[in-house]
């Protein structure tokens, strides 16, 4: 009697590719790297009026505006990066036009208005040379 054997084909050998996980993992790990760096790189300049604008703020200045004012974005703009170290007072809640109780009790009527340490107070964009002069805090 003839034995039949059955001869299986080879098969190649398989390679397993790693587990899903861990590409998701250095998938995740990749995006994190590049949102913390844009972050890191992109809102965090320096911008030289740092000083300036913090001077301004610890010598009690402080601006009043609006959203929506063209003329509070000038100011804004001639600060640069800066502008987040200006003590700044949002008088109008965002989407709306309506004056915050804060800048009724103060008595805000115009925008920009800048109110100074010594109590005076000037409506209107400002040079940042007169905002200089005003507060005694220097230039760059």
């Amino acid at each position: 009697m003839q034995s039949m054997s059955k001869v299986e084909p080879q098969t190649e050998a398989k390679t397993k590719p790693g587990p899903r996980w861990r590409w998701l993992i250095l998938g995740g790990v990749v995006l994190l790297a590049t949102w913390v760096s844009y972050d890191y790189f992109y809102y965090r300049k320096v911008s030289t009026l740092d000083g300036f604008a913090q001077c301004l703020t610890s010598k009690g200045a402080r601006m009043y505006g609006a959203w929506w004012c063209p003329h509070c974005a000038d100011q804004k703009e001639e600060f640069g990066y800066a502008f987040q170290y200006v003590k700044y007072v949002e008088c109008s809640p965002e989407g709306q036009r309506t004056e915050t109780e804060q800048c009724k009790q103060a008595g805000i009527k115009n925008f920009p208005t800048w109110q100074f340490g010594d109590g005076s107070r000037k409506e209107a964009v400002l040079p940042l040379a007169d905002l200089s002069q005003r507060t005694g805090c220097s230039l760059p």
